[in-house]
């Protein structure tokens, strides 16, 4: 059994067909239905049934796809482990973000990381902050950044805090708050909110000032993107509160600074059980950018 038997069973599993798994492992097709059919005989089960027409994985090649997995993962970490013993980062990072994330410029980070370290593949995925955190303990996502309560730290992971924000109230052109530098939270209590989905840690921020502040407020719209929340706050549909920069530039809309109004912290967060040369190498890179940072042990899940 070799690793490149093993490569190509995984192709053809995730693409479905032997023409495309050859295609994408740079092969000719019947080098590649050789080397399956090998394994297959070495093993004395078909991990493939195939007519002229159709591919489909047995309940074998089911149970044999998990460990063949493991096993290629394995072999890329040796590589990567040997690399880094020789001082080279190598691999893959595979990188989350939240939307609004402000405390990194993420391009320029991309940058500096490339450069430093060209030998590394790049893999960048958006996402809630809760989805982030579960990826990184899951081993899904090497490095995150989250974007949190201030009075809720990531857990189950190592992290780093990056910065600490007030968010803004932001209100159409014609509100009748726009006019307004400054207003308390129990002023905004009637308004009409829109605001992150619930239960997610970006509608968590607000939802949870509101309850310090002993006040209820109306959520009437639900939306994942920044780009349409504004949308609905420039319509003069509702007001919804996020961070400052987030907003910077956008046209037709107010900000008003809250006092009472909620926080959120944005850390760097990556697995505390074996990371990767490539995700300390990245961790190590935002450090000396952002300066001097303390780094918090993982809390219990």
């Amino acid at each position: 059994m070799e690793l490149q038997q093993l490569r190509y069973v995984v192709a053809v599993a995730e693409t479905g067909s032997f023409t495309r798994a050859a295609e994408r492992c740079y092969v000719v097709q019947s080098a590649l239905s050789h080397q399956v059919a090998a394994l297959e005989r070495e093993l004395g089960v078909r991990l493939f049934a195939r007519t002229s027409r159709r591919v489909e994985i047995t309940a074998a090649g089911e149970a044999f796809l998990a460990s063949a997995r493991l096993a290629l993962g394995a072999a890329e970490r040796a590589a990567v482990d040997a690399a880094a013993a020789a001082g080279q980062v190598r691999g893959t990072l595979r990188l989350g973000v939240i939307p609004t994330v402000t405390a990194l410029d993420l391009p320029a980070t991309l940058r500096a990381f490339r450069s430093a370290h060209p030998q590394v593949a790049v893999s960048l995925r958006v996402a809630a902050s809760d989805a982030l955190v579960t990826a990184v303990r899951a081993g899904e996502l090497d490095v995150a950044v989250l974007g949190l309560p201030a009075d809720v730290p990531p857990s189950g992971v190592r992290h780093r805090e990056l910065a600490r924000e007030r968010l803004v109230a932001v209100v159409g052109a014609g509100h009748a708050l726009a006019g307004r530098v400054r207003v308390d939270l129990a002023a905004l209590a009637d308004e009409t909110f829109a605001d992150f989905p619930a239960g997610s840690p970006g509608r968590a921020q607000s939802d949870r000032a509101f309850t310090a502040a002993g006040l209820r407020r109306e959520v009437a719209f639900e939306a994942p993107t920044t780009d349409l929340l504004l949308g609905l706050v420039r319509e003069g549909l509702a007001v919804v509160m996020l961070p400052e920069r987030v907003v910077a530039g956008a046209e037709g809309v107010v900000v008003l600074r809250v006092s009472r109004g909620p926080s959120r912290v944005q850390h760097l967060a990556w697995s505390d059980l074996n990371p990767s040369p490539a995700a300390l190498a990245f961790v190590d890179l935002v450090g000396d950018a952002g300066g001097p940072a303390a780094v918090s042990p993982a809390a219990p899940p």
